[in-house]
């Protein structure tokens, strides 16, 4: 929840809302896309397969596809990853207008039917010491793909690590590796 201000401010310091400014270099436009309510975490239940919630991100993306008529990703961090799977998962109409998916950090439950053919690529901190976001959680849906799917895993390591190891502010939260997070996404979205 980004409780944006009236004037689009935010005080939330999420990697990607640290990181939205680094895409225009790449001719890239991100968007953040927010929710009203609490959806959980592993612990507590994960609420991102609600139907309301999945709606919403659909009208992001039909929205941006009929304004833009340009390619159209689909981006998720730690529990992001759990809507950006289950947003993709559903392979309905919206869904459907996605050129791609890219997942970071990814959470454990998160998973990636083999019907969705879009490219894929998973990102990971080296160093991510998240218990909820192992490494092999990334590699497991990468490895997973069909072999004739493009699917890619890349790894990302140094920045510095403060706070809760499952905060925005540790490797898991590509802390002052944001640069160089953005230009594998950017490259991966570019080439496919």
């Amino acid at each position: 929840m980004m409780r944006l201000t009236d004037d689009g401010v935010t005080k939330n310091r999420h990697t990607f809302i640290r990181s939205a400014n680094l895409w225009s270099q790449y001719q890239i436009d991100a968007v953040l896309v927010d929710t009203p309510y609490d959806l959980g975490d592993v612990r507590r239940g994960d609420l991102r397969g609600r139907g309301d919630h999945l709606a919403r991100v659909g009208e992001v993306v039909r929205y941006y596809k009929k304004k833009t008529k340009l390619p159209i990703w689909i981006f998720g961090h730690s529990m992001g990853t759990s809507t950006a799977t289950n947003f993709v998962n559903q392979l309905n109409d919206e869904s459907k207008l996605l050129s791609g998916v890219i997942i970071a950090g990814t959470v454990r439950t998160a998973t990636l039917s083999d019907d969705v053919d879009l490219p894929i690529e998973a990102i990971h901190h080296a160093r991510d010491e998240c218990l909820v976001t192992p490494i092999s959680a990334s590699q497991r849906i990468i490895s997973g793909r069909p072999k004739n799917f493009v699917s890619q895993m890349e790894f990302i390591d140094g920045g510095i690590s403060e706070g809760n190891v499952c905060d925005s502010f540790a490797y898991h939260g590509f802390n002052q590796t944001e640069p160089e997070f953005v230009k594998r996404a950017a490259q991966f979205i570019l080439s496919h």
